[in-house]
Formats: structure tokens, sequence, C-alpha cells
């Protein structure tokens, strides 16, 4: 994502263009060899994908047909099992993906269950906010950019719930790309910096 949080469009002008978002691309300059060690160790975790829509149809248009069998991600995407929260799609062509149906928390709920890795999710933002209002993420991989756009759908958008997290990992590449990771910490905690009786600031938590 961007400085200013935005992850539309990351990958070219024509990736998603939706409500006239004209700044597509805007990843590509940054694409280093420190970005390819960190996404490439964020894929080996992966034991299965889950989409949103929106971002399930941009993937599927692009990573078939990317075939290089030393591209790491693409072999991951391309192999493992896709779960698509979607209610439009009936018809799913890319390989080994499924349609979720039902209730949505509880079938990610009972896939969260089986055992392996890491059921990852790339993109969709929309859906993140879902997973996050119902507790259901534990651990965020964030790539920052530097870069700021200014517009296109963000992360976190307006009444995104809150919660804390806990840092875990951050490292920076040559290109200036951070990724940090954290993990779920529970509810936002408050506090209050107030001056005491000697006139000294201190910490209420």
């Amino acid at each position: 994502m961007s400085l200013d949080g935005v992850l539309q469009s990351p990958g070219g002008p024509e990736e998603d263009p939706s409500s006239g978002f004209d700044l597509g691309g805007w990843l590509v300059p940054y694409v280093d060899e420190g970005f390819n060690e960190i996404a490439g160790g964020w894929f080996e975790d992966a034991d299965a994908f889950l989409f949103g829509r929106k971002t399930y149809q941009i993937l599927a248009s692009h990573w078939p047909n990317v075939t290089d069998p030393q591209d790491q991600g693409a072999a991951k995407l391309n192999g493992l099992p896709k779960y698509v929260a979607t209610s439009t799609l009936t018809q799913l062509d890319w390989n080994n993906s499924h349609r979720l149906t039902g209730n949505l928390v509880e079938a990610i709920s009972e896939l969260k269950r089986q055992p392996g890795r890491a059921l990852q999710v790339h993109g969709s933002g929309r859906l993140i906010q879902f997973l996050l209002q119902h507790e259901l993420v534990d651990e965020l991989r964030l790539l920052v950019f530097p870069v700021v756009l200014g517009k296109g759908q963000r992360l976190f958008e307006p009444g995104v719930v809150p919660g804390g997290w806990r840092l875990v990992s951050t490292r920076p590449t040559p290109s200036g790309v951070v990724g940090h990771a954290y993990e779920y910490a529970g509810k936002l905690a408050v506090g209050n910096i107030a001056v005491n009786a000697d006139g000294k600031e201190e910490l209420q938590r």
C-alpha cells in the first residue's frame, strides 16, 4: 500500500481503474530484489488463499499466464487452493478455486481450523475490513511504498474496527519499500497524558 494507505491498482493502469482511479502502476518502479525476497518469503508460508471478488478477477486475469517454474509467487497462486468470498461469481475458472457459500464468518472460521500454514489474503481491502470486524485476522503483513497518492481505495477505510497490533518484524528494501508484520494484540487500549502535582507529564494507562 502507499504511505496514505491506498492499495488500488498497484500493478498497472488497467488493473483497477474503478471510480476514475488513474494512478495505476505505482508499485512497479519500486520492485527490486529486496521486494522480491520479502514477497517470496511471505508466499512460502501460504497453504491457501482467500480473496474478494474484485481481487480474484484481477489476479485470475494475470497469474495463470505466468508459467515460469522459478516464479515462486506464480507457483503458489496457480497451484494452491483459492477461496473466493462472492455472491455474484458462479463460475471460477482459475485452477483450484472454490466459492464460499452460506455464512461467511462460519466458512472462513472453518478454513482457519484446517491443518496447515497461513491462509493468506492479498489485496481484497473490503474483505479485510470484514475480517477485522469479526476478529478473523491473526497477522497483518504490509508492504508500504514511498508514494502518496491522495485518492483510491484504502486498506483502512472510515469505519474500520479499532484494534491493537504488535510489531513482530520490519524490513526495508533498497528502493524504499518497507515490509511490516503485525500480530493482533486485541481490543484498542487507550490512556491519557496528564500533568501531575509536580508539573510533570505522566502517562495514565
